[in-house]
């Protein structure tokens, strides 16, 4: 490593402020630290906090950081900000909020503004948690800007995303309902010694997301704890990928063999409205279908098309729940992610566990009868990646 980077690891807080400076302006010698500094990344857990205006995210941020530093872990607090029109700069600062952690070398605050990004990150914001990882804290909490709905970016970005809800709301709960809600691993009801607590909670439950839903006075600190401590296993019971852990596994102890032959691609996964229409213009291109299958458990079909050593295979959502469908309204059609062939499945999950990759479900069964294991984009960069055993097809 060069010195910069050596004296971030050491603790240097003026040379990881300056780190993130660069970062966030794009300077070539930051962005190349950052680099250097990429082998010690994947230790802290990354959490999004995220929810409509109004919802006390900063208070809640600010109660998290003062329970954390009293059970001795160190945290980065990014904090994404509007941009003023006059300067570019954030409207809102580190300099305003949080002023009692300012002198406390175990929280780094940081302040960002979206410079006109929209979806409730800058574009840098990935960069600089991957830095503050790597500079060694055990948290990156990242507030984002709390413009509404269309605030999902942070869900492709963090380990756990905590969607903060208020008593209230009335019918915003309807107006964001197709946005943020569908990203939440955890819910908070903030300010619930305001009355209405009860009534949200309640509306949360009859949409039947099965997320936990915890309550808290981030003034008080009330609930704090306990949010803390289902943000550490990462995910609740009912959470998408806690649910995925209950599909049929099976699990092979031992290391990944360091003379194992690289992956290979098996098939590109693209999210498609209509399977026919699709599946048409790839025939003009003289591909042909191999195989059809219906994925209940997914709610989703799918083709598969034979491409020389790989395959495209083509998603249709069978009902608005679908993941698929979701990822339609989210991004429109396109690339949903990418399957890589691995001769030892089981191997490679344990060592992308002790690296701190994120998975999304135990080994399952999926199209075609294959075993396969997703990992978050957050883990990959950006893309979602689909891991599948080796079977010589």
């Amino acid at each position: 490593m060069n010195d910069w980077a050596s004296r971030i690891r050491a603790g240097d807080a003026r040379a990881l402020a300056r780190a993130a400076t660069g970062v966030e302006n794009r300077d070539p010698e930051a962005l190349h630290v950052l680099d250097e500094l990429a082998p010690f990344a994947g230790h802290a857990r990354i959490v999004g906090i995220t929810g409509p205006p109004g919802a006390g995210k900063s208070t809640l941020v600010d109660a998290l950081a003062a329970e954390l530093r009293r059970r001795g872990q160190t945290l980065a607090i990014i904090a994404v900000d509007p941009s003023s029109r006059a300067t570019g700069g954030a409207i809102l600062g580190d300099r305003i909020r949080m002023q009692q952690h300012h002198a406390d070398p175990g929280i780094f605050i940081r302040s960002m503004a979206t410079r006109g990004t929209t979806g409730g990150l800058a574009r840098a914001t990935a960069d600089l948690a991957r830095l503050m990882d790597a500079a060694g804290r055990d948290f990156v909490l990242i507030e984002t800007v709390g413009v509404g709905q269309d605030e999902v970016e942070i869900a492709d970005l963090a380990n756990v995303t905590v969607v903060v809800l208020v008593p209230g709301m009335g019918d915003d709960i309807q107006a964001i309902k197709a946005g943020i809600l569908e990203i939440a691993d955890i819910f908070v009801i903030n300010k619930a010694d305001h009355p209405g607590a009860d009534r949200i909670e309640r509306e949360m439950h009859a949409e039947g997301h099965e997320v936990p839903i915890l309550r808290t006075v981030a003034t008080t600190g009330a609930g704090i704890p306990e949010l803390l401590e289902a943000i550490a296993p990462g995910c609740g019971a009912g959470t998408p990928a806690c649910r995925a852990s209950s599909c049929e596994h099976e699990t092979h102890p031992g290391a990944f063999p360091a003379a194992s032959k690289p992956p290979s691609i098996d098939h590109l996964g693209i999210a498609v409205p209509v399977l026919e229409s699709a599946v048409a213009f790839y025939q003009t291109l003289g591909l042909s279908v191999a195989h059809r299958e219906t994925i209940a458990t997914e709610k989703v079909n799918v083709a598969m098309l034979p491409t020389g050593d790989s395959r495209i295979e083509l998603l249709e959502p069978m009902s608005a729940d679908s993941p698929i469908s979701r990822f339609l309204e989210k991004r429109g059609p396109g690339l949903h992610h990418v399957a890589l062939q691995v001769p030892d499945l089981p191997a490679a999950v344990e060592r992308l566990r002790s690296s701190g990759a994120r998975l999304l479900n135990e080994p399952c069964k999926g199209a075609g009868g294959h075993l396969y294991v997703f990992v978050h984009p957050a883990s990959t960069g950006g893309v979602l990646i689909e891991l599948i055993q080796e079977t010589g097809h």
